[in-house]
């Protein structure tokens, strides 16, 4: 069970929602501990997990709230609390329309609300457009033929 979980959840990380995509590439990704996307817990993929801190993160769209959904979610979340592990939930709409706020309760639930500044919604809406962030490396011209050379900053 365990390999085919394995591969679904590369699957789901490469075709990341864009509310899952807005929180990565804006916030969760810059934080100062691991965060795994898609990651396979038991008989689970879950969205965000934080090893370190035992900390779940998902992020609920319409399915979770109709016909089965809930009861999967419930019985999810009671397997998590009995092997230690934090559930934090947050809808879609919350990320859209609330993000600096989900930012603040899971840094407050990280432990880093005094350590870290907050990455606010403000800084970018491009990722949850569906784009990818831009690219961080940087043009350079090289000192030996003004051609430019690709770094990392």
């Amino acid at each position: 069970m365990e390999k085919k979980l394995t591969g679904i959840s590369r699957v789901l990380r490469k075709n990341m929602t864009k509310e899952e995509r807005y929180l990565w590439y804006d916030f969760l990704k810059g934080l100062p501990l691991t965060v795994n996307r898609q990651k396979v817990l038991g008989d689970y993929i879950v969205d965000f997990f934080v090893a370190s801190k035992k900390l779940v993160i998902e992020l609920d769209g319409s399915h979770h709230f109709q016909g089965v959904g809930p009861a999967r979610d419930r019985e999810r979340d009671e397997w998590f609390r009995a092997n230690g592990i934090t559930v934090l939930r947050y809808t879609n709409l919350q990320i859209n329309r609330e993000f600096d706020a989900v930012c603040q309760d899971i840094m407050r639930h990280l432990g880093l609300a005094e350590e870290c500044p907050l990455i606010t919604a403000s800084r970018s809406f491009s990722t949850l457009k569906g784009e990818k962030p831009p690219d961080s490396r940087i043009q350079k011209p090289s000192p030996v033929d003004g051609k430019g050379v690709t770094t990392k900053e």
